[in-house]
């Protein structure tokens, strides 16, 4: 079915069709209902590519998230699970591109070819050559996250430096005094990711407030590199009795490493962090966490974008999210420490 057949039937030029489609023209509203009856009845669903052609929308927009390793986290798969139903709710489609960096061939097609009307961009670096790149298109795009000058710019974050300290304090506040931290993989930290920058930033200077001493440490985000983690922080210090983790995907990993070297949670050991509620609901005993709105952002970013699609000299918006921390069950009060420390430790390391 196509438009010069909806003509015919309704009895109106194929160009009235098209403007009562684009709405580029007016068209009376008895002529507009006869075409919608007649589209109605024959189940009419115009072509994408010619709707684009015809209104310079594609009522598409791209979701860009480079890859972070072999998998993607649990945040970041319900992270885009929430784009493309918030997108869909405004009738739009998503376009993923596993791409991101400015030579990358796939991010250049998807703006060389205007593919998508505008983009949502995930894992967010300090410098984010994507941005800058967008910007100087004058591309329409959102970021989930903030780079080192988030001023002027659309964007979705989490706080993860204020939500690192929180941690802290918390435990703090439980009488720990010796806390590893456990951020995401050190490729990444190189890479300037902002959620392990500002993670590690937050974590280390509340640690400092408080007086107390820790150790920092990379993890891979997976269960295994959590055990070899969760090995590390123990040969490291034995008298550690907490940790703070950005890192969801090694967390089944720590709980295991904990468990083999016979550290009760919480009564042995208490473990906190930032991530996602259902993975901290999902290990036992629950995880005392900051849950990340992965949804929420999601659902936040597609309104920034479309607001910016619908109204394009609208001022830039951005939201800054820093949830409360969800009180479940693996905190507890300090206990004795189960052994001293090794020689000559005390300051802070960044392994």
């Amino acid at each position: 079915m196509n438009i010069g057949e909806i003509a015919k039937r309704a009895g109106v030029s194929r160009s009235t069709v098209s403007y009562a489609l684009s709405g580029k023209r007016p068209v009376s509203e008895d002529t507009r209902q006869k075409i919608q009856r007649v589209i109605d009845e024959l189940g009419y669903r115009p072509n994408a590519s010619a709707r684009a052609l015809a209104n310079g929308r594609t009522n598409t927009i791209g979701l860009v998230f480079p890859p972070a390793g072999n998998h993607y986290t649990g945040m970041q798969l319900d992270f885009i699970g929430s784009v493309t139903e918030a997108a869909a709710a405004y009738d739009y489609d998503v376009l993923l591109s596993p791409s991101g960096v400015d030579s990358d061939r796939s991010f250049q097609r998807l703006l060389g070819e205007r593919r998508v009307d505008g983009a949502i961009l995930m894992e967010i670096r300090l410098q984010d050559d994507r941005l800058e790149h967008l910007a100087a298109l004058n591309f329409p795009a959102v970021a989930i996250g903030r780079t080192a000058h988030p001023e002027g710019g659309w964007w979705v974050g989490l706080d993860h430096m204020a939500l690192a300290a929180a941690c802290v304090h918390h435990l703090a506040d439980l009488g720990h005094r010796r806390i590893a931290f456990v951020n995401r993989p050190e490729q990444l930290l190189r890479a300037g990711y902002e959620s392990a920058h500002r993670g590690l930033d937050g974590f280390t200077k509340a640690a400092a407030e408080r007086g107390l001493t820790v150790r920092t440490y990379c993890c891979g985000d997976d269960p295994a590199s959590g055990l070899a983690c969760l090995e590390r922080i123990l040969h490291d210090d034995p008298a550690t009795t907490a940790l703070v983790t950005l890192n969801e995907a090694a967390l089944g990993g720590l709980y295991r490493g904990l468990a083999q070297a016979d550290r009760h949670v919480p009564r042995d050991f208490s473990v906190t962090g930032v991530v996602a509620s259902r993975w901290a609901e999902t290990v036992t005993p629950q995880l005392t966490a900051a849950d990340v709105p992965a949804e929420q952002m999601g659902r936040l970013a597609v309104d920034l974008l479309v607001e910016r699609l619908d109204h394009p000299d609208a001022p830039a918006r951005h939201h800054l999210l820093a949830p409360p921390i969800s009180l479940r069950a693996s905190t507890a009060p300090a206990g004795p420490a189960p052994a001293g420390p090794p020689a000559g430790f005390g300051a802070p390391t960044h392994p």
